[in-house]
This record gives structure tokens, sequence and C-alpha cells, in this order.
């Protein structure tokens, strides 16, 4: 038996390892947004001075451990065998979840998930233990619920005090900085510089050195007797400090935004460390005690030695460390992770990757009204001194940033500030709610959310909100089950339900490398975003029109077929496939509209006003194309799903070289666009008139036997079919005009 135990711990350090990869792939947004999203430095530099940060904050790790060891649950209630089915259902629970967050690109809490983890499998085990019990024993003899109720109050309530915050300090830095803010430095950013690096510092030296395992209990005294009098004396130091930097021309925003970087970087692997490998090592602190004690029946062995604080071996954080580096270092999901965040907080319009939702459009009308009703009451004098302060014609970006130093450095104060208030107070603070709420905060207050974008960010945001809601709910629930599965499914159960996160992990990795080959990275809108020539930006939008139209009407080609061919065949699981794909392709229409508006926006006003009519005529057209498509493929699909008779013989015969020449028209227009040979142009316009003809031909021909038919079902869907490929082929003679008149002047 002591063997098997044994088996399952060096199974909780393994499934631990998966659990540092995923949790720091979906973390990294915590302390890599402000500094990526600002550009404060190369990416290469910026993920060395995060990845010294996180060593240094694993190693230093140890205060926060006690969570998983008595935090929610009172273990000298619990026998060993019961304890160590929690543990595992927590680590194989985090893990499935995690990774699915990652996958879908989506911020989550690790801290939340071990909460709510360790909460419900403690659950189970509770209903089970006082189903069975005779001697009077009550929920607040088995969980920690005083304990458990204030760390899951904290955490929730970080997301109200974060955002409120960020908005606020934002708000006044800009109001004394501006956006232009290198002509209204002097004096003033001493003090600003001052009063961060002693915040930053402060935080590092009370999430850090205090809490180091070599630290005693006297200087651990000392440093909280004194910690004001540091404060102080690290203000004075710091303030004169950054205002020499500052006239030796160093970029004291610069220096702001890397420390910060390392020192969130370093409370992440501080205090969510915890989260990865506290219950690993929970479970081998109660082996320990197991083995202790002889072994025998684990079924009989309290674990009352958990009560006593965790002591966690030097070389068990510096190894996690290591292996939290090497996942930073190497994991596209925590880079698509951090452009999640990143992207909700542009100062610009950007790629909004989350589409309008109701209750978006409901709150960016009410807080509209709310601005406008505080506005009217606003002194005129006081609007006027501040209106100016938030022009944005004059925002310093470096190339490519998507928003200021000056945001930058105070997402990374004010996250850093409140996480090390929360420390202070022994909770557990969630580092993602908290960086994430104080970068939407600071956005609000610089206007990044405009009437053009508000309602696409604030949608994401309530997405990933949605998503740490569902996080709380889903961890307690699944493990729960699993708890119980394990409970009475006993070492087999254990083995099976380990079996299914790891399979999960590896089916996960191959399905998202080849969704990351399937999707090509959008190189062109990023050189148009970062470019500050308007030629430059003109020629690149050119080609970012040109890819994206031949793209689609390569799409076009394939879904024609595919929706003729499913009709014709009588195969509606080719149809069903064909209309999801449409409802894709809508979505990545509007994407792409938006995206190319954005561009159009950069280039020369004159120029502008010539190339608006065509392209938007081009879009427009993409747009017809596609309702055309769908309005053949619904009938269709409807037809097919409903038994019908199918096409005729006779009929098909007579469709198949229609379909035929509207996908010749099509490839040829593909290859004009994309190779731009817009002197064919005029040659396939007359094409596309000739095949008009012979369209509405066959058009009154259906018509006329459709007269002496019986059965006019099948009749009204080819005559559907007829009608739109024609209006297909006009919005095709549109876009060929249009794309000539865009790409070439004339």
């Amino acid at each position: 038996m002591e063997t098997i135990y044994l088996g399952l711990v060096i199974f909780l350090f393994t499934l631990a390892l998966f659990d540092l990869w995923v949790g720091v792939s979906n973390d990294a947004v915590n302390f890599l947004n402000s500094a990526i999203g600002s550009k404060a430095a190369t990416f290469k530099t910026i993920m060395i001075i995060a990845a010294i940060g996180i060593f240094c904050g694993a190693t230093m790790s140890s205060g926060m451990m006690d969570i998983a060891r008595h935090g929610i649950f009172r273990p000298e209630q619990f026998y060993f065998n019961e304890l160590m089915c929690i543990f595992l259902a927590v680590m194989v629970t985090d893990i499935i979840l995690l990774d699915i967050f990652n996958s879908l690109g989506m911020p989550t809490s690790t801290t939340v998930s071990l909460v709510f983890s360790l909460l419900g499998g403690t659950s189970g085990l509770t209903i089970i233990k006082l189903a069975n019990d005779t001697t009077g024993l009550s929920i607040d003899n088995l969980m920690n619920t005083e304990k458990a109720l204030s760390v899951i109050i904290a955490i929730f309530v970080s997301v109200a005090i974060a955002f409120v915050f960020g908005t606020v300090i934002q708000f006044l830095s800009r109001l004394v900085f501006t956006f232009n803010y290198k002509s209204k430095l002097t004096w003033k950013i001493g003090i600003f510089g001052g009063i961060a690096t002693t915040a930053i510092c402060y935080f590092m030296f009370v999430k850090g050195i205090r809490d180091m395992s070599f630290m005693t209990e006297e200087a651990r005294q000392f440093i909280d007797d004194h910690s004001l009098l540091f404060a102080f004396c690290g203000l004075i130091f710091f303030t004169i400090l950054m205002q020499i930097l500052h006239f030796l021309k160093v970029n004291i925003f610069k220096v702001v935004v890397l420390l910060g970087t390392f020192g969130l970087a370093m409370s992440f692997a501080g205090n969510d460390l915890v989260n990865f490998i506290g219950v690993p090592l929970a479970g081998f602190s109660s082996y320990q005690d197991y083995m202790a004690c002889g072994g025998g029946d684990p079924t009989q062995h309290m674990m009352g030695a958990l009560n006593e604080s965790a002591k966690t071996p030097i070389y068990f954080l510096a190894a996690a460390g290591i292996v939290m580096v090497i996942s930073l270092m190497t994991s596209k999901k925590a880079h698509n992770v951090v452009k999640t965040s990143v992207d909700l907080a542009r100062q610009d319009v950007g790629d909004e990757m989350f589409g309008s939702s109701r209750m978006a459009r409901s709150i960016v009308r009410t807080s509209t009204t709310a601005i406008n009703a505080v506005l009217s009451l606003t002194p005129e004098r006081l609007k006027s001194w501040a209106r100016p302060r938030f022009n944005q014609e004059n925002i310093i970006l470096e190339n490519g940033a998507a928003f200021d130093l000056v945001r930058a450095s105070i997402n990374l104060v004010v996250a850093s500030s409140l996480i090390a208030l929360g420390t202070s107070l022994k909770l557990p603070l969630s580092t993602t709610y908290v960086a994430f709420m104080v970068a939407m905060g600071t956005s609000l207050a610089d206007r990044a959310w405009g009437r053009e974008s508000a309602v696409f960010r604030i949608t994401g945001v309530l997405s990933v909100i949605g998503g740490w809601f569902i996080t709380a709910g889903a961890a307690f629930l699944l493990c729960f089950t699993i708890t119980l599965i394990m409970y009475f499914g006993g070492i087999i159960a254990i083995i099976i339900m380990i079996a299914v996160a790891i399979s999960r992990i590896i089916y996960s990795h191959k399905k998202y490398n080849k969704k990351l080959k399937a999707e090509v990275p959008d190189d062109l809108f990023r050189q148009i975003i970062a470019s500050k020539d308007k030629k430059e930006t003109l020629s690149l939008l050119c080609r970012h029109v040109a890819e994206n139209q031949t793209n689609y009407l390569e799409f076009v080609i394939n879904i024609y077929q595919q929706i003729t061919d499913g009709f014709v065949n009588d195969d509606l699981r080719s149809l069903r496939k064909a209309d999801s794909a449409l409802r894709n392709e809508k979505s990545v229409l509007k994407k792409m509209r938006r995206k190319e508006m954005v561009g159009m926006q950069r280039i020369d006003k004159e120029i502008a006003i010539e190339k608006n009519t065509w392209f938007h005529l081009g879009s427009n057209s993409c747009q017809q194309i596609m309702y055309c498509l769908r309005r053949i493929c619904e009938p269709c699909e409807e037809h097919v799903d409903n038994n019908f008779k199918p096409m005729p013989k006779e009929q098909i015969k007579e469709f198949i070289p229609l379909r035929d020449t509207l996908v010749y028209l099509l490839k040829r227009t593909y290859t004009v666009v994309k190779e731009g040979r817009y002197d064919e142009v005029d040659e396939i316009r007359s094409e596309c008139d000739r095949f008009k003809e012979s369209l509405s031909r066959t058009r009154k021909l259906q018509m006329n036997r459709m007269q002496e038919e019986k059965n006019l079902t099948v009749s009204y869907v080819y005559l559907n079919i007829l009608q739109e490929t024609q209006e297909l082929v006009s919005s095709l003679r549109h876009l060929l005009r249009a794309s000539r008149r865009f790409q070439i002047n004339e």
C-alpha cells in the first residue's frame, strides 16, 4: 500500500509540472501586458527581465503554501486516503480548466481555480463524512469556512477595487502629464518616479524578502516594525535618483515599467506558486507523515500534521522556478493570452477580436448618458482646462505600441501596490484579476474605449470576467465530481482520471498547433499600425486588401462547390458544414473590414477621399456575395434535412455547366486580384454579362417548367439557386471594378 501511495505522490509532482506549464502560459498576461503593450523594451529584453523576476519570486515563495495545507479544510478531521483523493482531484481539475482557457486565449485565475477546486473536493468528502457520522460532526468541524469565505470575498472584491483605483489614478496622472508627456516633465518626473519606484520596491520587499525561507522571525518582526521608515527613506532616495537620471536623459517611465515588470513577475511566482505546487507539496508532506507513523492503514491515519506551517525546501522552489521560466520563454499560448489583454487596452481602434453583446451595448448607452449629464454640470472653465490634457493627437507612442509609457507605469504601480496590500493582510488576491482590471480601468480613463470600440472592448471584458466566474463554478463542480469518483473508484479510478488529464493536455496541444498552422498571422495589419509613413501605409493597405480579397474568393469558390454538390448529392452533412463555414466567414469579413478602415484612416486624406468609394464598394460586394451564398445554402440545407425529393437528373445536367462557368469566372477574378492583372477586368466583366444572360434564360425555362410540374419543392430551390447565382455574378462584376480602381490610379 505504501508503494501505491508513493506512486500517487510522484503522479502529483508529474501533474504539477503540467500545471506549472499551463499556469504560466495563462498568467503571463499579469506581468507582460504593460511592458509589451507599451514597447518599453525589445521583446527579448522584457522576457529576460520577467524570467529573472519569476525565478527570484519562486525561490522566495513560502508564505502562501499553507492555503493548500489547511486554508480550506481542517486536516485533523480527514484520513490520509481522503486527502490524497482531494489533492489528486484538484490537480486534474486545474490542468483541464487552465488548458481550456489557454487554448481560447482567455486569461483566467489560477488562484480561483485552486481555491474553488479545494472547496469542491472538500465539499464532496464533507457530505460523505457527515452522512456517515455518528459523533456529531458539523461543517465547521470539517471545513475552514471562515478562512475560505475571506479568501473568496477578497478575490472577487479585488475586481471592483482594481478597476476603480486604476481608473482614478490614471485619470489624475493624465491630468498631470497629458498625452504629450515629454513636454510636461521638469520636476514632476522625479516625484512620480520616486513614488512609483518606492511602491514597486516596497511591494517586492513585502512580497519577497520578508518571506524568504532563510529569514528569521526576529528579522521579519524588524521589517514589519520599520516598514514605514523604509518606505519613507526609499521615497526620498528614489525621488532624488529619478530626478538625476532624468537630467541624464534617461526615460524614467521605461525604468518604472521594466522594474514593475520584474516586481510583478516576482509577485506572480511568489504568490501563485502555491497554485501550482502547493497541493503536490501538501501531498508529499502527508505521505511523509503517514510513513513516519509506520504506514499501515491509510483509511485510519488522521492528517493533523498539516496544521503546521509549510517548510518548503529551497530545491523544490528553485526547480519550480526553472520550469516556470522555460514555460514563459517557449509557450505560444502565453503570447496568445497576452495579445487578448493588450488588444482590449489598445489606445486606438485595433483588431477587435470580440463582437458586440446586448449587455455591452446597454452599458455603453447608459454610460454615455451619465457622462453627458456630468459634463453638463461641470463648469466650462474646468472643462476648458482639462480638455487639452486629454488631446490624443499629440500622444507619444513607441513604434507599434498599443498604449503609452505613462499608462504602462500606472498599470504596474497600482497592481503591485494592491497585491502588496492583499499579501500583507494574508489574502491570496488573484494577480490575474488585479492586473487585468487595473489595465481595463486605466484604458477607460485614457478614453481608449471610444464610441467606435467601446462596445467591443466591454464585450471582451465581460467575456473575460464571465470566464472567471465560469472558472469558479466549473472548478468546484468538476473537482467535486472527480473527488467522489476517485474516492469510490479507488486506485483504478485515480489512474483513469490522471490518464484523462494527461491525454487532455496532449490532445489540446496537438489541436492548438493545428489551429496555429491554419491561422495566418496578420503581419500586414501590424505593419500598417506601426507605420508612420503615409505612402508606405497606403502600399501596405493595398496589399492587405488584395490578400483578403483573394483569400475570400478562394473561400467562395470552395463553398459554392460544396453547397451545390451537397444539394445535388443529397448530402446533409456537407451542407451543414457549409452553413457553419459561412457563419465563421461572416465574422472574418467584419473583422477584416474594421482593420482596413483603421488603415484607411492612416493614409493621406486626399488619397483617402478618392480611395474610400472603391474600398467600400469592394467591401460591400464581398458582403453581397456572402448574402447570396447564405441564401443559397439555407433552402438547400432545409430541403435535404426534410428528406424531400432530390434534384432530377435533367436539372442536374442543366445546372452543372452553369456551376462550372461561375467557378471559372471566380478563378479568373482570383488570379486578377492576386497577380494584379487588372488589364483583364473588362474582359471578365463582359463574360459575366454574357453569363448573366445565360442564367436569365435558364431561369425563364425553369419557371415555364414549374407551370407543369406537380412537385414544386425542389423546383423552387433550384430556381432560388439560379436567381442567387445571378446576383452573385453582379456582385462579382462590382468587386472587379472596385478592386481595379482601388489598387491602381485611373
